[in-house]
């Protein structure tokens, strides 16, 4: 591909981008800050600080702990300019929360959508975003963008979804299409593991990590994986699909799943126990007590979660493991078994930690995914309002 010159037009983008990225880094920050801070001469900054202020992404403060500043002005962020939404869709429940342009939520609610199928889901999805702007104060319009989390392969290539094993309507289901007519905004469909793997990269247990995998156990098992600093999703969107790297022939025997489990522990448990309903909860429960049959369903479990970790570790080489999924987040019981078994398999074990977020890890990930997009549609609309659009 040829590369094309760089336009007054480009660079200008290029530059408001940079100021708006500073401002956000360490506010409140002065124009000459800035100025150091980017290279770009301060009427050029003034100039660029002008069109934020002029689109509300912005405002002037002061730092009255300096002492005098003998005029100088500071600019900070600012979060009320626009909103977003963010919402996860899982088999029993729909989590939505509305959040400012800082990623901080303003409100949230769970709502049970179990049973219902793809289209009722989506409808469920729009009635909770006019519950939850109407409570949280905030104008319906002022819902910039959507980042929706979705159980199964989000394809790249056609939008579709694919593998949604616990919600099975979803099946095939056009996800982006539907709900941007549903919710009337913009909006990004991702993996749900995916969006939770986002979260603990921005505000959970993998801040300080460059590369690490999160993995969800719990009705499912699913990994996001984030490389370098970014989201690996391959090349259709399947990337952390780890159940298509088991052999199927021994499935059951290797998934860590609750399903199979369960299947698993009914042996081990006494029969009063093993005849009954029978949760994961119940196990862990008796895990606690010390049950030795519990105890042993437990050593299966770490087994089949260092399975599915062992081939990652060894292709990837990351240097953390977060654990999530309602059997995942049961590090007391889990992390000293799984790290046990990572080293004795892999030659450099990475660490292995419990997430950080816990059911939240989700809508952290959508709410990063959203601010971002509604801050680019901010920016795009500017400069396409202003005719400094793109060669």
């Amino acid at each position: 591909m040829i590369a094309r010159p760089a336009t007054s037009s480009t660079l200008k983008e290029i530059n408001l981008r940079t100021v708006l990225d500073v401002i956000r880094a360490e506010p409140p920050v002065s124009r000459a800050e800035i100025a150091r801070r980017t290279g770009i001469s301060k009427p050029t900054v003034s100039a660029l600080l002008q069109d934020l202020l002029e689109m509300g992404l912005v405002s002037e403060t002061v730092r009255a702990e300096l002492g005098p500043t003998y005029g100088a002005l500071f600019f900070a962020p600012r979060p009320d300019a626009a909103y977003v939404l963010a919402l996860d869709v899982g088999a029993r429940r729909l989590r939505g929360a509305v959040a400012d342009l800082d990623g901080t939520v303003r409100i949230r609610r769970d709502v049970l959508v179990e049973g219902l199928d793809a289209p009722r889901i989506v409808r469920a999805s729009a009635e909770l975003a006019e519950e939850l702007s109407s409570e949280a104060g905030i104008s319906r319009s002022s819902l910039q963008h959507a980042a929706v989390g979705v159980p199964g392969v989000v394809d790249r290539r056609d939008g579709k979804i694919w593998q949604a094993n616990n919600i099975p309507s979803l099946d095939g289901f056009q996800a982006q299409v539907s709900f941007e007519s549903a919710l009337a905004m913009p909006v990004t469909v991702e993996n749900d593991i995916h969006l939770a793997a986002l979260g603990e990269q921005r505000h959970g247990s993998g801040t300080d990590t460059d590369s690490f995998t999160f993995l969800s156990v719990g009705t499912g098992v699913g990994a996001g994986l984030v490389l370098h600093g970014e989201l690996h999703r391959g090349f259709a969107g399947a990337a952390g699909e780890l159940d298509c790297a088991v052999d199927p022939a021994g499935f059951d025997d290797n998934d860590p799943c609750a399903a199979s489990l369960l299947r698993y522990a009914v042996g081990q448990l006494p029969e009063e126990v093993a005849r009954g309903p029978l949760s994961t909860e119940q196990v862990f429960a008796l895990a606690r007590e010390g049950h030795p049959g519990a105890c042993a369903v437990l050593d299966e479990e770490a087994r089949r979660i260092t399975g599915y970790l062992a081939p990652v570790a060894a292709v990837v080489d990351v240097e953390l493991v977060v654990l999530g999924g309602g059997i995942g987040l049961n590090g007391d019981l889990l992390l000293g078994r799984v790290r046990e078994l990572l080293a004795a398999r892999v030659p450099y074990p990475p660490r292995v930690e419990v997430s950080a977020l816990g059911d939240a890890a989700v809508l952290t990930g959508a709410v990063s995914v959203a601010t971002r997009a509604a801050l680019e549609q901010i920016l795009t609309l500017r400069f396409a309002a202003l005719g400094h659009r793109r060669p």
